[in-house]
């Protein structure tokens, strides 16, 4: 028996970031949709269920945690971040 397909939202403002990571997610089975901003993302968000979101902390406008505590505010789907950003704190 195999799982359903999960649906996976990308957030991301580079498209070559977006394009990789779908890529990938779409080769092994999964429904993924894109955003580019935080508004784009909230807003799918609000009409879509999602499995999981994979959100950049560095997005024009509003960074990745302020989409996140938005997203919490609605939902528990699990986010897992992406961050070019390399110091310790930013790791943790």
């Amino acid at each position: 028996m195999s799982e359903a397909p999960a649906r996976i939202l990308v957030v991301d403002d580079e498209p070559s970031i977006t394009e990789f990571v779908s890529y990938n997610l779409k080769k092994e089975g999964h429904q993924v949709d894109v955003a580019a901003t935080g508004d784009e993302a909230l807003a799918l968000a609000k009409n879509k269920q999602f499995d999981l979101v994979v959100l950049d902390v560095m997005l024009p406008g509003m960074d990745g945690y302020e989409v996140c505590r938005r997203l919490r505010a609605e939902s528990e789907v699990p986010v897992l971040f992406l961050s070019a950003r390399d110091t310790e704190l930013d790791k943790v």
